[in-house]
């Protein structure tokens, strides 16, 4: 019936709305513009080394490092460059393996005035890759003068952060897209 027809369409329509996703970095046809930055920038003594690396059987990003919180540092970060309206998407997921630590997500928006304001999300790698889903709404502002909710339509960066503590950081970083 044409009832049903008109529902089967409009599920349809609904369902693919829901498992849409954007490719941010697959190392392949869609490539993000990368930079990376250590506490140096503020006085601290972390060295951060970022590469694309090919091992045969995958191609990913290695963000990589030796963390050091002497002179009130602390992180070393790869930075995405990616203005975007992420209003159609939930979060972002990516593809990634390394030491079992803690890490951070960190992305910054207009409400990111200071250079330390982020909204932030923790994540811990596996030794083996898995995916890794982070809901917008689960990210916390850093400061209390900040908006509370991100405002997910103005994205500028996105940010894969070693943080916090003394320890040699090794995050593996394949594939990422909002979803």
């Amino acid at each position: 019936s044409r009832l049903m027809h008109n529902l089967f369409l409009y599920l349809l329509i609904i369902f693919t709305m829901n498992v849409s996703s954007t490719i941010i970095d697959d190392l392949d046809k869609t490539r993000a513009n990368w930079s990376a930055i250590s506490d140096n920038v503020m006085g601290g003594i972390s060295e951060v080394n970022f590469y694309e690396m090919d091992d045969g059987t995958d191609k990913f990003y290695r963000l990589e490092g030796n963390v050091s919180t002497k002179n009130n540092g602390g992180f070393i970060q790869s930075i995405i460059n990616f203005p975007v309206n992420a209003e159609d998407y939930q979060g972002i997921r990516f593809t990634v393996r390394g030491t079992s630590d803690d890490y951070y997500m960190w992305i910054r928006t207009p409400a990111s005035r200071f250079p330390w304001d982020r909204y932030i999300a923790m994540f811990q790698p596996k030794e083996d890759w898995s995916i890794i889903e982070i809901p917008f709404s689960s990210f916390e502002k850093s400061n209390f003068y900040m908006r509370k909710r991100m405002n997910i339509s103005k994205i500028r960066t996105i940010a894969f952060a070693a943080y916090g503590k003394d320890f040699q950081a090794q995050l593996d970083i394949a594939k990422i897209e909002l979803y």
